[in-house]
């Protein structure tokens, strides 16, 4: 078996992603670029099919046994995307969905906005922060499906309020629920699903709810 033929693990993924976004950074790629070649490390089985991800990249030094017997993916550009603050909001009725969708971008929802039945957020090295505590709610249980790539996704709820981010994949991240779980029993049950690649998502309490809560 050749070297380019050997299965790679969880940890080599993960050091690809990190070198893909070093080349964002600097713009060897387009935001477009890396998540077309991040989506190729992390489906890749062998060293060869990863490596063809940094071969045309700029100071790699890949061995050639390593190499991949395919042709690279599309070459650099030079041009990255400006950081923005994104606020997109679609209208929806009965049970449709809502999708919030930012790239190297801050979306923020707080204060007396209206929650859907269903949200979906297509995040991608993004900040979001989705404030319930004084969310309009339609149903009790909404369902939130994340699609992300290296974004940090914060969800903060009543102190009432259940949450479940049992169906939630990651790859190379991390959930955290600091509040209780279902079944829901109180105004509001946040049902999370999806798949975190390189982020993070965290469920918790408005700070110093737990400090009230001790003090009565």
């Amino acid at each position: 078996m050749e070297a380019r033929d050997l299965r790679v693990s969880d940890a080599e993924r993960e050091h690809v992603g990190e070198l893909l976004q070093r080349a964002v950074g600097q713009g060897m790629l387009s935001l477009g670029e890396f998540t077309e070649r991040m989506d190729t490390a992390l489906a890749s089985k062998t060293r060869g099919e990863l490596n063809s991800v940094l071969v045309d990249l700029p100071g790699m030094q890949i061995a050639e046994e390593h190499r991949p017997s395919a042709q690279p993916l599309a070459g650099p550009t030079s041009h990255t995307a400006p950081r923005s603050v994104v606020h997109e909001h679609r209208g929806h009725s009965g049970g449709a969905s809502d999708t919030l969708r930012g790239t190297m971008s801050t979306i923020t929802r707080k204060g007396p906005w209206n929650v859907p039945p269903r949200l979906r957020l297509s995040t991608r090295m993004s900040s979001v922060t989705l404030d319930f505590t004084q969310a309009v709610m339609t149903t009790q249980v909404v369902d939130i499906r994340v699609d992300d790539y290296c974004s940090t996704v914060t969800l903060i709820v009543p102190t009432e309020a259940t949450v479940d981010v049992n169906a939630v994949d990651t790859i190379a991240g991390s959930v955290t629920n600091k509040v209780r779980t279902g079944p829901p029993y109180g105004p509001l049950h946040l049902v999370v699903s999806g798949k975190v690649r390189l982020g993070s998502v965290t469920a918790k309490h408005p700070f110093g709810s737990s400090i009230r809560r001790m003090f009565g």
